[in-house]
């Protein structure tokens, strides 16, 4: 069966290595006069970027605000003053400088500057849906999140160590600048973390329960594939422009809602994995690669078929007499190219110790919010299901 789909994609994407020279412009096209320029820690200092966007918009009369700080897993506290000094110097537009965390927190900011009946939290806590958001940009350097087309946004709230996504059409940037040259100085292991959230952005959205929209799942294949190709590159060649470019356009298409036209998000693994990296903080795609194996296989004996197309079409398995057995080995050859990517398959690997059962009972309370949600599509997963699978991702 095919869900019905509501596709709405707006973001214009400027790619290419001038791509910045149209800075100006766009936000000009989307009325910005006074513009908070976003960023996170001093890599867009140092590159120049920073400088070169702020004199592209100075030379034009377009006043700039500048607020660094951003951290990975992006924090409610630089929200809220973010907010004020859009609000204290009457900013009209933000442009987000960086990848995913810098984004999520400039939508979070855009969310709050014309909410005045409480503070921005509401949104994450389901006492309020935003009406209005301040107009925003991104110049993308970190191929990853797919921030730059995506509806989602997720941010942690510093005293209580929870993090949350929220979705609206509202916060979708208006424009993405997106250069792959930004990402030949990555390092390795972010370079490999951002793959893997890329393809976990897709198959959060291939393994679904509904079925049939064949071209779909054509699309979600050939991004994985794309992605397996082109990372294990960019790793031995760290300036390669094609694979740079591969995995930047791949790490939009995962996540502008493309590959969930006809199906359902499940995204179990990424609200398993917001628990993990929201009380541990690490590296959000590392949590993913040591989460998805485990979950994968607790979910598998009721979706042996999806599981083996998997197999048999993204990873290259030969059929193994049946479903249940392609299945299985598929995911052992994901598990193994996450490996050789530098990537971890299991919770010891990650943090290089095991959690404790007390540990494991606060990423569920957080996850389930004290037993009154479930998670995922694919399969409704409760407290036991959410316990059971950080269990087995424990070793």
């Amino acid at each position: 069966m095919i869900k019905d789909f509501n596709y709405y994609t707006p973001t214009r994407v400027v790619f290419g290595k001038n791509s910045k020279e149209q800075v100006a412009a766009l936000v000009r096209r989307e009325g910005g006069t006074r513009v908070l320029l976003h960023y996170g820690g001093g890599s867009a200092v140092r590159s120049g970027l920073l400088a070169k966007m702020r004199d592209l918009l100075n030379a034009e009369g377009i006043t700039t605000i500048e607020l660094g700080g951003v951290v990975p897993n992006p924090l409610l506290s630089l929200v809220r003053h973010g907010i004020e000094v859009c609000r204290d110097n009457q900013v009209d537009f933000i442009l987000a400088i960086g990848g995913g965390s810098v984004i999520d927190s400039a939508k979070a900011i855009a969310y709050g500057v014309p909410y005045t009946a409480g503070d921005v939290w509401d949104f994450w806590e389901g006492k309020a849906v935003p009406a209005a958001t301040v107009p925003l940009g991104c110049v993308l350097t970190i191929p990853a999140a797919g921030s730059e087309m995506s509806s989602s946004c997720v941010i942690t709230h510093d005293d209580t160590l929870v993090k949350r996504g929220i979705n609206s059409d509202l916060c979708r940037c208006r424009f993405a600048i997106m250069n792959p040259e930004r990402t030949f100085t990555l390092p390795p292991y972010q370079t490999a973390a951002g793959a893997t959230d890329i393809m976990m952005h897709t198959m959060e959205r291939y393994f679904s329960r509904y079925e049939g929209m064949t071209l779909t799942d054509a699309i979600a294949e050939a991004i994985l594939r794309t992605v397996m190709e082109s990372t294990p590159v960019v790793l031995a060649q760290p300036d390669n422009y094609v694979h740079r470019a591969q995995l930047m356009w791949a790490g939009s298409l995962s996540h502008n809602d493309l590959t969930e036209c006809g199906y359902e998000k499940d995204f179990a693994t990424h609200r398993l994995e917001h628990e993990l990296s929201a009380l541990f903080g690490v590296t959000h795609g590392a949590g993913l690669a040591a989460l998805w194996g485990s979950w994968a296989r607790y979910v598998l004996p009721r979706h042996d078929k999806r599981f083996a197309q998997f197999a048999v079409k993204v990873m290259g398995i030969a059929p193994q007499g049946d479903d249940r057995a392609t299945a299985l080995a598929g995911i052992e050859a994901l598990e193994r190219f996450f490996a050789a990517i530098g990537m971890p398959t299991s919770i010891k690997q990650l943090l290089g110790r095991t959690v404790t059962e007390g540990e494991i009972a606060v990423m569920v309370d957080k996850c389930s919010r004290g037993d009154t949600i479930t998670i995922g599509s694919i399969e409704k997963l409760g407290p036991d299901d959410m316990t059971a699978i950080y269990r087995a991702a424990n070793h």
